[in-house]
């Protein structure tokens, strides 16, 4: 009798096992792809297991649910890195897994020239952080602690008009003009500063919330655009000064990191690298490396009249007159400012 309870009371217990059996998921979705392409993410119960429903998140949102699967159009992503996650709900219980997906550009990039149009005289004292072209002056910031400063220069001399330093604290970084107002970021104090246009009186304060440094600003007119260094390009509001979204920059095969100078022209983002003396072009909707510019002989046009320091006299600073359609080029401490005219190689 005490053999048939005890085998009695274990049948139980292993079907109470088995009922209580727990629950294994796995997401599956394919971990490289390219821009405009349509890819399936699925969440499999490893058992087979019924759950009562499923819903996938990209990014944190929402997105369309069917039998276990989402179908994800990567032209509504963007091209980067992007997070994916499912959340299973099954009887008095639920269960999030998270899994991740590349998207690469779609074409490899086109390669430019360029011609020196003209050269104009350079500061070789300005370690030349930004650079912008603004009713017929230019306006520099330059970097370093104890040497950051803001300037408007005239073109054709390469005086220096008007100049305010920042605190010594402080290691500027790039900065843009727009609605008659400067903006100048730092380097790793997660602070930026604007400045009134006419008077460079500073005006207001601002805390980076997401980038963790300041490189390259420029705008589009209603956003303020801005790189920390890493394959990330941040869109800001020029009122709250909040970041609202990020690109990621991404060529066919790799992420584009150490991006610093920016400038806007004709709805690309030309991007200096840092260190490099290449410009890459950017599509601003979508992140792709469209464009590579090599600008590697102004090294050795510099050369000739100035000794270089390979760490810090590297090509930086794009700046863009619209009306005349003039592309101006320098670099960190260099002796001149070029004019240069691209073409496609």
């Amino acid at each position: 009798m005490k053999k048939i309870l005890f085998f009695a009371t274990l049948t139980i217990l292993i079907t109470l096992i088995s009922c209580d059996k727990a629950y294994k998921f796995k997401l599956e979705v394919v971990k490289k792809t390219t821009l405009n392409k349509k890819i399936t993410a699925k969440l499999i119960e490893v058992d087979n297991q019924n759950v009562d429903s499923v819903q996938f998140y990209i990014n944190g949102k929402t997105v369309a649910t069917k039998d276990n699967t989402t179908i994800i159009n990567t032209s509504d992503l963007g091209i980067g890195k992007h997070i994916i996650s499912a959340v299973a709900f099954y009887p008095n219980n639920a269960k999030k897994v998270n899994n991740s997906f590349e998207i690469f550009a779609s074409k490899k990039y086109e390669t430019y020239t360029y011609e020196i149009v003209n050269e104009y005289p350079h500061d070789t004292n300005a370690y030349t952080q930004g650079l912008e072209y603004y009713n017929g002056f230019l306006y520099e910031t330059t970097g370093r602690r104890g040497q950051s400063t803001l300037r408007k220069v005239d073109i054709k001399t390469g005086k220096v008009l008007q100049s305010i330093a920042l605190d010594k604290k402080y290691f500027g970084e790039g900065m843009t003009i727009l609605n008659n107002k400067i903006y100048w970021l730092t380097w790793q104090a997660k602070k930026g500063f604007v400045y009134d246009l006419k008077t460079f009186n500073l005006e207001r304060e601002f805390n980076y919330n997401n980038s963790t440094e300041g490189w390259g600003l420029t705008n589009n007119g209603r956003e303020l655009i801005k790189s920390d260094g890493t394959h990330k390009i941040w869109f800001l509001d020029p009122e709250t000064l909040k970041e609202k979204r990020y690109i990621q920059a991404y060529s066919t095969d790799k992420a584009v990191k150490d991006l610093n100078e920016l400038e806007l022209i004709n709805n690309k983002l030309y991007a200096n690298k840092y260190q490099k003396s290449i410009i890459t072009i950017i599509n601003p909707k979508t992140g792709a490396i469209e464009g590579l510019v090599d600008l590697r002989p102004l090294e050795k046009e510099m050369a000739k009249t100035q000794k270089l320091e390979p760490q810090d006299e590297v090509l930086n600073g794009i700046a863009y007159d619209k009306e005349n359609d003039r592309l101006f080029v320098t670099g960190k401490n260099w002796g001149k400012l070029f004019e240069i005219k691209l073409t496609k190689k």
